[in-house]
């Protein structure tokens, strides 16, 4: 890993600015990329980011951070950003990306290119490393990962001498078999229809060893025996009763309601409910009683893979303060404070030594079935018409689960909308 000095001089040449580092005065120099520089990021469990920042400004008094909190809702999020960096304001220096936002904003330009080798990418787990980039080029740096998991009830397993399914017939199997006799529903997901159903439907595909978008996000993919594999599954679970109908409006927190009530057998989510089923209080029915595997694939060949999740740094093209945008997120991105953002923050960390460590794992339990989920995880697609590109496949996986229109159908639309979208951008 190159030394900060040796970074900001990469950082200067990369965001085209001029002259060399100089001691900034009191509030910093803006010529010179260094001063005061403010986080933006989403409102959602942020209690953990002030004792960061806290510790990053008593080391830096004259490039102090500032936290800027954004609306909970992620498309809330993402439409203030843009419509901060469409005037091109510098309110912003460093912004917490969903990592499907990263080709979208390198796109528009509106974040500045970075040099890989200013990072230690070589530590952190490789698929996360893969959002952070556009056509080749690094454009971010990973902060946190995230990997959907399959949760289900140990105790009954147990009992029924069942082992967690590892493929969709196994699944399917134990949750029209097995539910019913407890008064349960079989299996759900995220299926109301946003991005979660998005998520969905692409880990189908996924597991079935099919994609949406080609990686590089240009060409249309879909319309292919793995995708129709995909949603078939889906849709069978709903027309045979294993999927409960109720699933089709539930997203992440309806869903872990209803597992942690004691109403499934079977739930794909991501690991932040672990800690929910795991807490004793009135209405867990769960604690206890609960395992977690890795999503399972359509068949012995083709092992379960889940969408990528989690957040990237990136620096704002019109930053005053670039330099220090950069060594800061040097500072987010670092091995203790990934620590601290597993430990304080309860989300997953970016570098793989941490999901190996005992201490973590007694802790953590789930460490090393999250870092086999995200090691098998795949990017959501990568488009940066991202928004619209899940618009179209929720919608029309949605229809398909609602049985308004037969898998053929959906996938067919699908294709011709996605290429529309793809041309048209």
């Amino acid at each position: 890993m190159k030394s900060l000095p040796a970074a900001l001089a990469t950082l200067t040449l990369a965001a085209g600015c001029v002259g060399s580092p100089q001691t900034s005065p009191a509030g910093g120099d803006r010529s010179m990329g260094v001063g005061p520089i403010t986080l933006a990021t989403g409102k959602v469990a942020t209690e953990y980011l002030q004792p960061l920042l806290d510790q990053w400004n008593a080391a830096h008094p004259h490039e102090r951070a500032k936290l800027l909190e954004l609306p909970e809702a992620t498309d809330d999020q993402r439409a203030q950003m843009v419509n901060n960096l469409r005037v091109k304001s510098d309110r912003y220096d460093v912004l917490n990306l969903d990592v499907v936002w990263t080709a979208e904003f390198a796109d528009a330009g509106w974040i500045i290119p970075l040099n890989r080798g200013d990072f230690p990418l070589d530590r952190f787990l490789t698929p996360v490393v893969d959002t952070a980039l556009f056509r080749g080029q690094l454009y971010a740096v990973p902060y946190t990962s995230n990997a959907g998991l399959l949760y289900y009830r140990k105790d009954i397993l147990d009992k029924e001498k069942k082992s967690p399914p590892k493929t969709w017939a196994e699944l399917s199997d134990l949750a029209r078999t097995v539910a019913p006799k407890y008064k349960m529903g079989g299996y759900a997901g995220q299926f109301q229809s946003y991005e979660g159903l998005t998520v969905n439907f692409a880990e189908a595909v996924q597991s079935a060893g099919g994609a949406i978008l080609t990686n590089n996000g240009t060409d249309v993919v879909v319309n292919s025996p793995q995708a129709r594999a995909g949603l078939n599954f889906l849709v069978g679970g709903l027309r045979e009763g294993w999927i409960p109908k109720a699933a089709l409006g539930y997203k992440e927190e309806e869903s872990r309601k209803e597992f942690e009530a004691g109403h499934l057998l079977f739930l794909r989510n991501w690991p932040y409910v672990y800690g929910a089923f795991d807490r004793a209080g009135a209405g867990n029915a769960v604690k206890g009683r609960f395992g977690v595997v890795t999503l399972p694939g359509s068949d012995a060949s083709h092992p379960g893979s889940s969408s990528l999740g989690g957040a990237n740094l990136a620096i704002s093209s019109y930053s005053k303060h670039q330099k220090s945008a950069l060594e800061f997120i040097r500072y987010l991105t670092s091995l203790p404070t990934q620590r601290r953002v597993l430990t304080d923050g309860s989300f997953p960390p970016v570098w793989a030594s941490l999901y190996d460590d005992p201490a973590l794992i007694k802790r953590y339990p789930y460490l090393p079935v999250l870092k086999e989920s995200i090691l098998a995880a795949r990017p959501r697609p990568q488009s940066p018409n991202y928004n619209q590109v899940s618009l179209i496949v929720s919608n029309a996986v949605y229809g398909a689960l609602a049985l308004q229109d037969s898998t053929e159908v959906a996938i067919m639309k699908m294709d011709a909308d996605l290429k529309g979208a793809i041309v048209n951008r």
